[in-house]
């Protein structure tokens, strides 16, 4: 299904232009991981709270995607199929982006714990318009010999854009004097709040260069199929897709759920987990410097982690070829399970940078190797709607994740969130081990076995 003539091979420029916009995306998806939780505790919320504050972020991403997947793979309009719904949450992330860091301005109406976490939700709603698209985007343009070395060229523009957003904040303090701690009416530091302003700009530039430099194919028998469909309406579809998927779909859900509730883990707890664990400070230290400077530091590591990933994401098509594309995921995903485990005996703050070596190879084949296995099992007219309804294994996790991992911190780990990131690094472990599991139904390597 993938040799239909209105797949002709791209070249990496092509390839890299469609992928351009993930580059914004995961430059203001890194801040929003790095400093989300940092910014929330600044405005009064407790450890064990964090979780509860992020489930807006999985929520909206489970009713969005699916969403958003259905109604562009029955969009036909001047910009495309997939460029409408990017370039419209590209500015509706920008001004969350803008508004975040400073939701004390409308503490008049609510107080600003509660404006932050719903501008976290606002937010988080706009990357998922702007990223689900980008996703079935690859899929509709690349035949299937180039379908993973298209998700790793996008996973390397996710692990670049967040490597700048994540150390953004901590060269902005340390190299440009920018202030690291806040002060009377203004408690987010200017470090924090100067990041999210250039995270908006270069979200928005992003998009714009993906939207003006890529074409899409042209609807044929695809749109005269959307005719023959109208009485569907968007939620009974999105219903009746999820009851049909693909057994693939099935078994990397098994896969993606171990995954995505530990890297929820890890963003939600990692500032608390180093703060008090590496750093030796009290759970109730929020303002000091010192908290700052391990906030500044989990950015440092984070853009470690997206930056291997980075490099990594480019290593994964060859890796594949040679011992199958199931094989190079579940490898991965030990050698995560392996870095986080490991911060738990680490005291030294800059030994950090080598536990995340694994987890950026294991990032890297998360934003890659799923969905180069998927694109062969998925139905080609229905690409937009399963990429979406995939999304419901990433989400329903971090819900999961969000309702417990807190009450489980504060009661089960005496409030010590290190405990929850090496629970993270366990289930990286499972989730390698379902890796086993998946049938890979066009992998050139597995067919032979």
């Amino acid at each position: 299904m993938d040799a239909s003539p209105r797949k002709p091979r791209l070249t990496i420029a092509q390839i890299f232009n469609m992928s351009f916009g993930f580059f914004g995306i995961q430059f203001g998806f890194a801040l929003q991981n790095g400093n989300a939780s940092r910014i929330l505790t600044t405005f009064g919320a407790n450890v064990e709270h964090l979780s509860w504050f992020w489930l807006a972020a999985p929520l909206t991403g489970m009713i969005v995607q699916p969403l958003i997947g259905y109604y562009s793979d029955r969009t036909w309009t001047s910009l495309g199929r997939r460029r409408p719904y990017f370039l419209a949450g590209s500015i509706l992330a920008s001004a969350a982006l803008l508004l975040m860091p400073n939701a004390q301005i409308m503490a008049a109406i609510l107080p600003p714990l509660y404006i932050g976490a719903g501008i976290l939700m606002v937010m988080d709603a706009s990357f998922n318009v702007a990223m689900e698209p980008f996703r079935a985007l690859v899929a509709d343009l690349l035949p299937s010999d180039q379908r993973t070395l298209g998700f790793s060229v996008q996973t390397c523009l996710i692990g670049l854009g967040a490597v700048i957003g994540s150390w953004l904040p901590y060269i902005l303090a340390e190299y440009f004097n920018a202030s690291k701690v806040g002060v009377a009416g203004s408690p987010i530091p200017d470090n924090v709040t100067y990041s999210f302003y250039a995270g908006a700009f270069v979200f928005l530039i992003a998009i714009l260069w993906t939207v003006v430099t890529t074409k899409e194919f042209p609807p044929d028998t695809e749109y005269l199929k959307k005719e023959t469909e109208k009485k569907h309406k968007g939620l009974t579809q999105i219903i009746s897709d999820f009851a049909g998927m693909p057994k693939t779909m099935k078994q990397l859900g098994l896969v993606q759920f171990f995954s995505w509730f530990a890297l929820f883990s890890m963003w939600v707890f990692s500032t608390s987990a180093v703060a008090t664990h590496v750093y030796g400070l009290s759970p109730d230290d929020h303002e000091s410097v010192a908290f700052n400077d391990a906030g500044n530091w989990v950015g440092i590591i984070f853009g470690v982690y997206n930056g291997v990933s980075a490099i990594y994401a480019l290593l994964l098509p060859a890796i594949a070829a040679k011992i199958g594309r199931k094989r190079t995921h579940s490898l991965s995903l030990i050698a995560g399970g392996i870095g986080l485990i490991s911060i738990y005996f680490i005291h030294d703050y800059h030994l950090l940078i080598w536990s995340m070596v694994g987890v950026g190879m294991a990032w890297a084949s998360i934003l890659a190797m799923p969905y180069a296995i998927l694109g062969g099992a998925i139905p080609p007219q229905k690409m937009g709607i399963y990429m979406g309804v995939f999304n419901f294994f990433i989400t329903l996790p971090q819900i999961i994740n969000g309702i417990i991992g807190g009450p489980i911190v504060k009661y089960l780990y005496g409030s010590q969130a290190i405990y929850s990131i090496v629970m993270a690094g366990v289930f990286l472990l499972v989730a390698a081990f379902c890796v086993r599991f998946v049938d890979d139904v066009d992998d050139p390597v597995t067919a032979k076995k």
